[in-house]
């Protein structure tokens, strides 16, 4: 199937690679079907752009915490489990979603570390776990690499 985007043009897709949140996303509850994009020729992704397959102008950049040197602690509900199809770890894959910064005329890239995105590998299928208190233990490494 082919899906239109907005960074990449026209893209092939196999519909069994699709990734459903049933949810959709903070603000974007609309879009539950999304791809997983990267540019192949670059080795191994470091980023992956996740592009809504329903509407072709919503696309995130998301990126494994481990890359900026954050882990993640995450409690699944009952709920959270059902709507993922497992709660065993190594089913599961944890990604935050980049955003663009812009501080004081200062651009950068931040990312949304209350509100991550887990993803059934297996089942194909995601949600977005919004954090409302995280918890004091969080701990970050590796501060003075670059993103």
């Amino acid at each position: 199937m082919k899906v239109q985007t907005f960074l990449f043009g026209g893209v092939e897709v196999n519909p069994e690679l699709i990734i459903t949140f049933p949810d959709g996303l903070v603000a974007f509850e609309n879009n539950k079907r999304f791809m997983l994009i990267h540019e192949a020729d670059k080795g191994a992704p470091v980023s992956f752009t996740l592009q809504s397959v329903d509407d072709p102008s919503v696309a995130f950049q998301i990126i494994d915490p481990a890359a900026l040197g954050f882990a993640y602690e995450l409690e699944l509900n009952d709920e959270e489990s059902r709507k993922l199809g497992s709660s065993q770890p190594e089913d599961l894959v944890v990604m935050q979603v980049l955003f663009k910064r812009d501080e004081a005329g200062k651009q950068g890239i931040g990312a949304n570390y209350c509100a991550p995105l887990v993803i059934n590998t297996k089942a194909r299928v995601g949600i977005q776990k919004v954090i409302e208190r995280p918890r004091p233990n969080i701990i970050i490494s590796n501060l003075s690499s670059a993103v």
